[in-house]
């Protein structure tokens, strides 16, 4: 497709690899060429970089599929889902899950993208429900502050708690940034 034809959310192979278009502007200055900037994250790494397309520019668009899947468990270090459609197995590894192995609980739904029948991302839902395994005793008396107590989460994640969450409680927790959000 022509660089003119780039929208937000389209995946683009750029350099060898894979991008999400972030933004994008197309620029038409005075009496020079026009040309697309756009802003773009790195599948893989997901590091942000910035390119400028001439307008006349052709750009490979990848189509990706989508598949909803249920977390299964864990073995080793391979963590394995099922297709909730075609009940389908397919297992990937903690290097590409990367931090959104601490968020991973038995029958928890998440997206996986593939791309050419390979796993290359994994989306979690903007919060989950988790199960306190470990934290100070609560008190009677604690009521909502800005002072926080670490608790263990059922996957080892370390989140900060309000004073008034106890043991074996279940609270819930954002995935963009491991933050508690409320009871459950």
């Amino acid at each position: 497709m022509q660089a003119t034809q780039i929208r937000p959310g389209n995946v683009i192979k750029f350099n060898g690899e894979l991008y999400s278009v972030v933004s994008f502007v197309h620029r038409t200055p005075g009496n020079l060429r026009a040309f697309v900037q756009v802003k773009m994250r790195g599948l893989k790494s997901g590091s942000f970089a910035e390119h400028r397309f001439a307008s006349t520019d052709n750009v490979e668009k990848i189509s990706l599929d989508d598949q909803d899947m249920e977390f299964l468990y864990k073995d080793g270090s391979d963590y394995h889902f099922m297709n909730i459609e075609t009940y389908e197995q397919t297992h990937l590894s903690e290097e590409l899950l990367g931090d959104n192995v601490n968020y991973l609980t038995p029958q928890l739904k998440v997206k996986v993208t593939f791309f050419e029948e390979r796993p290359i991302a994994v989306e979690l839902p903007a919060s989950i429900e988790m199960t306190v395994v470990e934290t100070e005793p609560g008190l009677k008396s604690a009521s909502v502050s800005n002072v926080g107590k670490p608790a263990t989460m059922e996957t080892g994640l370390v989140v900060t708690v309000p004073p008034f969450i106890n043991q074996g409680e279940k609270i819930r927790v954002s995935t963009a940034d491991g933050e508690y959000l409320e009871r459950a």
